[in-house]
Parts: structure tokens; C-alpha cells; sequence
């Protein structure tokens, strides 16, 4: 059970050092448009509204694979139920998207799929890639 919740915790570091490199160096992929400045507005949230879709592939390879990788870790890790394990780490990020949905003002259509696609589906292909479901 400690090497499980161990699991967890690596898996959600390890997921979340992905999760922010890749927001970190997706503007180098996709520059944002010159006359966009992405800084908090006065209710503390950011507004993307100005942005492009091209501008928000990275923002959702960050989720998707961070919660991908994060699974796959933590299945790697643990020593039982490594499907629960990967989804447990899909679920932690999901919650995190939730709130950052609140926070970030993103159309609507990426709201929903980035919700829907970007965390518990990857979390479960990432336990999949780190040995859920294989036989002993």
C-alpha cells in the first residue's frame, strides 16, 4: 500500500514537471499574437478569448500527456491495482483542470474538450502503457 501511494506521488511530480514543461516552451512552438499580453486581468484570471486554436494545442498536449506520463509512472510504480493507481493520477489532474477552467478564460469548446479528452482517458492509456490489465 506505501509503494502505491508512493506510486501516486511520483506519478503526479513526474506528470506535473510535463504538464509545465511543455506550457513553458509551447510559445516557442506557437507564439502568441504581438498585441496579446498573457497576464492576469484584474479578477486574477487569464483571458485567452484573443487566441487562435492553433495557440491552444500546447496548453492541451500539456494536460493530455502530463496526466498520460503521470499514469504510466505511477503503473510502473506500483504494485498492485496499477489501474487504479494510473486513474487515481488522472483524477488529481482532472480536478486540477476543473480549477484552472474557473481560472482561465478558454472557449468554451476547449473547456469541454480538454475536460473530456486530456485527463481520465490519457491517465487510462498512460496505466495501460505502464502495465495495467497485463497479465503476471
Amino acid at each position: 500500500m506505501v509503494r502505491n501511494i508512493l506510486a501516486v506521488i511520483a506519478g503526479l511530480v513526474i506528470g506535473g514537471l510535463v504538464n509545465m514543461g511543455i506550457v513553458m516552451t509551447g510559445g516557442l512552438l506557437v507564439a502568441p499574437p504581438e498585441s496579446t499580453e498573457m497576464v492576469p486581468v484584474l479578477d486574477g484570471t487569464i483571458t485567452w478569448l484573443v487566441l487562435e486554436p492553433k495557440h491552444l494545442v500546447a496548453p492541451f498536449l500539456a494536460h493530455a500527456l502530463g496526466s498520460l506520463v503521470g499514469a504510466a509512472v505511477a503503473a510502473l510504480i506500483s504494485t498492485t491495482n496499477k489501474m487504479m493507481v494510473g486513474l487515481i493520477v488522472g483524477f488529481v489532474t482532472l480536478l486540477g483542470g476543473i480549477a484552472a477552467a474557473f481560472l482561465i478564460r478558454a472557449p468554451m469548446w476547449f473547456v469541454a474538450l480538454d475536460l473530456i479528452v486530456a485527463y481520465i482517458p490519457m491517465a487510462w492509456i498512460g496505466a495501460k502503457l505502464g502495465g495495467a490489465g497485463r497479465a503476471r
